[in-house]
């Protein structure tokens, strides 16, 4: 693996004090020493693997869940094949339990294959869980989804997430390798569909970079941030900021928090960049110019630039929105689309 700079870490926090909101106004990458240390889980790591397993067994509602399985051939990397229109591992349904003790019963395995349960909401799947291991971002008013994210030597392509992230290391150590948004061009994403995990990854491999094929991914090395998370370390991820995310040791465990700090009714960026696609990526190159600077004057400049010159009552959709301009203009959006 290739070193970054090192990212910025806090220690010494209080957990029941965490400085989310200055984390949110400062939109950087920050390792949160020790604040998960007291979990329930954390400690029970700690004394031994088998130990955090019988602590997650205990907890498991017996409900079917989803599981990425691997052969061993793709030495615990969820990606694709070589032409990139297939992946190269299956996703299984069965209980936590068979797949914890499947994972068990390959500890000692030198080269095994790769069981990885992804973004599980704990709620669904471990009920009572969260009373003995939890961020308490609630006490903050982050109204935040929880899921827990359990395997092997697991290693997640790079790739972003839209809300931003708490990342709570619980069992065993990972790392993690960040790239700040601009960085996108330099790090080669992937295929829309089918992804790995449900965001596009980039598709280099950073244990063997290919320099030939992707030059300017040493451009994005260069602004790389890196952090090694022990149990009971968590690291803030802002929205839309690159990750890289290796699991090192047999057994592993992450417990995460998202959150998007924007009313409800607002949708996905994610749907707007689809449409985008569709609508203009493909229109001559004079025009596109022309819609780049009809966005940067409704969307990305000042949010009151467009309808300041109107009267109060004329603006309409150049006000801020609100929940019941937003119902309008779903139902208008519908309906062009549905024609």
């Amino acid at each position: 693996m290739l070193d970054g700079m090192p990212m910025r870490t806090l220690d010494g926090l209080d957990p029941d004090a965490l400085p989310m909101q200055a984390l949110l106004d400062e939109g950087q990458p920050t390792v949160l020493k020790g604040i998960a240390r007291d979990w329930g889980l954390v400690q029970a790591g700690l004394e031994s693997t088998q130990h955090a397993l019988a602590y997650l067994r205990r907890f498991d509602a017996g409900v079917q869940v989803p599981y990425s399985y691997g052969a061993p051939e793709i030495a615990g990397r969820p990606f694709y094949n070589a032409d990139f229109t297939q992946l190269n591992f299956e996703v299984r349904r069965g209980v936590l339990t068979q797949v914890l003790d499947e994972i068990s019963e390959n500890l000692d395995v030198a080269q095994p294959p790769t069981y990885y349960v992804a973004s599980l909401l704990i709620e669904r799947a471990l009920p009572g869980f969260a009373q003995a291991n939890d961020a308490g971002l609630a006490g903050q008013g982050i109204n935040a989804s929880a899921s827990i994210w359990i395997g092997n030597r697991v290693t997640a392509s790079c790739h972003y997430d839209i809300p931003d992230n708490l990342a709570c290391c619980a069992v065993g150590r990972r790392q993690f390798t960040l790239f700040p948004p601009e960085q996108i061009d330099n790090l080669y994403p992937g295929p829309l569909a089918p992804t790995p995990g449900g965001q596009v990854v980039s598709v280099v491999d950073f244990d063997n970079p290919d320099f030939e094929r992707y030059p300017r991914f040493r451009h994005a090395l260069a602004a790389a941030h890196t952090a090694v998370l022990e149990p009971g370390d968590a690291i803030f991820i802002p929205g839309l900021w690159w990750h890289h995310v290796r699991s090192l040791a047999p057994f592993n465990v992450l417990v995460n928090y998202w959150w998007r700090g924007t009313p409800a009714f607002l949708p996905s960026p994610l749907t707007a960049l689809q449409h985008a696609m569709w609508a203009l990526r493909d229109l001559p190159e004079r025009e596109k110019q022309a819609w780049a600077k009809m966005f940067e004057y409704y969307v990305f400049g000042p949010g009151e630039r467009a309808g300041q010159h109107l009267p109060e009552a004329a603006r309409g959709d150049l006000a801020p929105f609100d929940e019941t301009q937003a119902r309008r203009m779903r139902a208008m959006l519908l309906g062009q689309l549905n024609r």
